[in-house]
């Protein structure tokens, strides 16, 4: 009897151990884990596909947030968990900059694009742009679609191309802001606004739209999408990513969609 009871002890001691040596070994998620990029929202099909040439070549997964550059600024000061962050302007990046939120020798200037004028493609005519053009006239009793021009990049750049135009005054009590530029593009294409300003990316991601004038490049700022590595990121493949995202490889995914590479 006395023999049974130390073979039931060594047998419970050893499962036991076995349990523990379990548990201390890296369970799938955390030995792969997936890296999280918070992305401006006029990024989206171009990194979308950048990230999943990136999984097939790394092994590794990088999952993007997209949402407007102001509200994803918002969510990292917030301490929300993310390891990379591309802003679609300078100032939401100089934002999170300033606040110490980014590891500063990561940042660059990855990407730029163009604001354009789009209407639903089935009413689509064309529309000179230039100094003193007649918005107002062509909205009619309707809304202009952009993006909130007080937050969000897309609508900050509209607005200011509206104003050296000299036409915002003429049509800033018909302007619909929306949370993000992606919005915007969806208000028009679902033809609940005649026009939108959006950036020339997004309207060759959706079908619905048809692009009706580009504003003069030298009535705004430059559209600059500035990235970088957050400084709360342990993500020991955030640097690899970075490189990635700054390829070649990359590159041909972000001009397909209309982007240029800025270097």
């Amino acid at each position: 009897m006395q023999n049974r009871r130390q073979w039931m002890k060594l047998a419970t001691a050893a499962i036991a151990a076995l349990w523990l040596g379990a548990a201390a070994l890296p369970t799938p998620a955390a030995a792969a884990e997936k890296l999280t990029v918070f992305a401006a929202a006029s990024l989206k099909d171009a990194l979308d596909a950048a990230n999943a040439a990136w999984a097939k070549e790394s092994g590794k997964e990088a999952v993007a947030s997209y949402a407007a550059s102001g509200a994803l600024a918002k969510q990292i000061e917030n301490a929300a968990p993310a390891d990379i962050f591309i802003s679609a302007d300078l100032d939401w990046m100089d934002y999170v900059a300033k606040k110490n939120l980014i590891k500063a020798d990561t940042r660059s200037n990855l990407l730029g694009n163009r604001i354009v004028l789009v209407a639903e493609k089935d009413k689509a005519k064309p529309v000179e742009i230039k100094q003193g053009f007649d918005l107002a006239a062509l909205l009619g009793d309707g809304k202009l679609a952009m993006g909130e021009p007080k937050s969000v990049p897309a609508g900050k750049y509209g607005m200011a191309a509206l104003e050296k135009l000299g036409v915002w005054k003429s049509v800033e009590s018909k302007v619909a802001g929306a949370e993000s530029v992606r919005a915007a593009l969806a208000l028009v294409s679902r033809g609940e606004a005649p026009y939108g300003i959006v950036y020339q990316t997004d309207a060759a991601a959706d079908k619905g739209v048809a692009v009706v004038g580009t504003f003069p490049a030298d009535s705004h700022p430059p559209v600059i999408y500035p990235i970088a590595i957050l400084a709360e990121s342990k993500n020991p493949d955030a640097a690899a990513y970075l490189d990635f995202l700054k390829s070649e490889k990359a590159a041909a995914f972000f001009t397909a969609q209309g982007f240029t590479i800025l270097k």
